[in-house]
Order: structure tokens, then sequence, then C-alpha cells
């Protein structure tokens, strides 16, 4: 399905061997965009973007660091983006726990490197730079947190993120007055061809398919949990609010699942274990020393009400599509066409539930 105003819109984005950047790179191009990639080559094996073959799909992929100014700045220029999203980050919360200099420099400074490579940029339409969930100042409380509600971190993961934003707003305002740019945060996001360590599904994942039981650190702790294609449509639309209307739609966007979808680890562990089948067991380890936040949740009544963007797949649909896609893979099938087969039926549901 393509989109008239994507197609042949040149778009270069950062982190594209990654999970997410993966999934965002074949939702463009399915849309008719000219795509462009930079990032350090995949850190897992198996990897989405090994298995799709995306680099062969590509207009370019380049294999660099974004904390290498050069390399990055080149790149850029070389495609002549119109819109640019970067995603390219240390995502990893225990990660960031052992190594916290690679994290900042990564998320803060690759940060500024992509903003700087920016300014040289003569047909750039729009800027949009993807944070998490995790960037808002987190009091456990019940209350999703709004666009409008303070940045902080209390660990390197969200702290390097809330940074990152803090960049984006002195970019913004110092060297960007007319374009459009726009920080987006979003909740847990699950799906296929993510093989991360330490992450909930690809571990419990690893587990199930081995016939091993999925032990939980943290069963209590609670998070927005959605697909990766969901909040796409919503980055999208706001990309084209971006290049269209310029500062109007600038500043931090929530994209997150629905609030039911908010649920506790162990939950949706058994969810998902009961979707597999065969195999499938969870357990709870006793205890667990690395602080994570218990209570978190966002409220993306901003984005429903200016961009017209809602969830599409509940957790049960995204758990499915995550344990369909998982399952192709192990038994050798066409990974690019099991992925744009999920973004049929992904747009499809969305256009029965009005989007």
């Amino acid at each position: 399905m393509t989109d008239d105003w994507w197609q042949n819109r040149r778009v270069f984005v950062t982190g594209h061997t990654g999970f997410m950047g993966g999934w965002l790179c074949s939702y463009l191009l399915r849309k008719g965009a000219i795509v462009s990639g930079y990032a350090l080559s995949p850190l897992t094996n198996p990897s989405f973007f090994d298995v799709v073959l995306l680099g062969d799909r590509l207009s370019k992929s380049t294999i660099g660091d974004v904390r290498d100014l050069d390399r990055l700045s080149t790149a850029m220029t070389d495609a002549r983006p119109e819109i640019i999203f970067h995603l390219a980050a240390q995502p990893l919360v225990l990660t960031a726990h052992g190594d916290p200099v690679e994290t900042f420099e990564t998320n803060v400074m690759g940060t500024v490197n992509v903003m700087q490579a920016a300014r040289k940029l003569e047909d750039l339409k729009a800027m949009l730079l993807v944070t998490t969930d995790k960037v808002y100042q987190n009091k456990n409380w019940h209350w999703p947190y709004r666009e409008n509600d303070p940045l902080g971190g209390k660990e390197p993961y969200s702290a390097s993120k809330a940074a990152s934003e803090h960049v984006i707003t002195a970019y913004a305002n110092s060297y960007f007055p007319h374009l459009g740019i726009a920080a987006l945060r979003v909740g847990n996001i699950i799906g296929g061809g993510d093989w991360s360590a330490n992450r909930l599904l690809p571990d419990a994942v690893r587990c199930f398919a081995a016939g091993e039981p999925l032990t939980l650190r943290n069963p209590h702790s609670t998070r927005p949990w959605q697909h990766v294609l969901d909040p796409l449509p919503g980055y999208l639309a706001l990309a084209k609010a971006l290049a269209q209307n310029g500062t109007a739609f600038s500043g931090g966007w929530n994209f997150a699942s629905a609030g039911a979808d908010c649920q506790p680890v162990e939950i949706v562990a058994r969810q998902l274990a009961q979707i597999w089948g065969q195999g499938a067991d969870v357990q709870v380890a006793q205890t667990f020393e690395v602080f994570e936040e218990k209570l978190l949740a966002l409220d993306s009544s901003k984005a429903h009400a200016e961009l017209g963007w809602s969830p599409n797949w509940r957790l049960p649909d995204a758990l499915s599509a995550l344990a369909a896609w998982y399952k192709s893979h192990a038994e050798g099938a066409d990974m690019w066409a099991m992925t744009q087969t999920q973004i049929a039926q992904f747009e499809s549901d969305g256009s029965q539930h009005g989007q």
C-alpha cells in the first residue's frame, strides 16, 4: 500500500539495523519512500536487518557510529533527506547500568551529532527523534504522563534519553527556528525480530523455543506494551504535519498503547506463554538488584486529537503477531514476505477500526 505523499520521498533513518529501525524502514518502503540508513552493524545474530535482507532493499545502507560526526555527516549529505528519523541509540536499561559512559556518549552525543550534521542539509523538511517513555520524571503514580510533564531519570538509560531531549530542544531553538522537529516517546515496543538480551519478550521467545522456563526479575513492573507497528502510522502522520506546517507540530509527542495494555511483566509473560503453547513456562526470581522503575504509563491524547492517531493492535494481537513471526522464522520462512504480510494485516485492521 503506497501513500502519494511518501512516494519517492527521501528519508534518512539512523539505527536502521536495529529492531524498531528495521520495522520503520520496512514500513516506509511499503509507502514508496526512498530510504537510506546509518547505523552500527546489527548487534545480535540473528537480527531483523539480516533475516529480511533489509540492506539490499534500501537506497543506501551505511555502517557507522553516530558518535562519528564526520562519517555521519557525509552519509547524511549524500542522502539529501527531506525527512530524518533518528533511532540510533543504546536502548537497554541493563546495558546502560553496566556501561553508563558508552550509553551517555551514544544517546546524548549521538543526538548532538545528528542535529549538527543536519545543519548542512538544504532539502530537510522535518526531523523526528525517537526517545522513550522513560524520559519522564517518574513518580510511580497511577496517572499516565503527558507531554508537558517534567523530564528526569534515576538511572543511566532514562537519564541519557532525558538529556538527549534537552539537546533536541537546544538545537531546535538555536539552529532550526523554522523546521518542524519532534521528540517521539513510545512505550515498550514488542514484535518479531528483536533478539536483544535482557528484554522480556526476546528472552521469553528464546526460553520457550528451547523448552526452558522464563525467569522474571521484576514481575510487578508495569509498562505500556505495544507492537512495533503501532506507533508507525503516528510517526508518518507527524512527519507529514511537521513538513507541511513547520514548528506548529514541533515538541514532544507520546505514542503509547491503550491504558488496558499497560500491564505488569508477569501478566504479559504468562499471556505469551499461553499463546506460544507447548514448551512455554514462566517462573519468578527471588531477588534482583538493578534499579528499574515499577510503574510507567503514557497519555497519547495529544496524538489522538491532533493527528488522529490511536493504537491499533491490542496486547493480545501484538503477542499473537510476535509469536507468529518468530515461529515462521524458526520454520525457515521468507521473513521479508512475513513482515510485509503482518504490515498488510495491521493496515487492514486499522482500516476496520477507522484509522
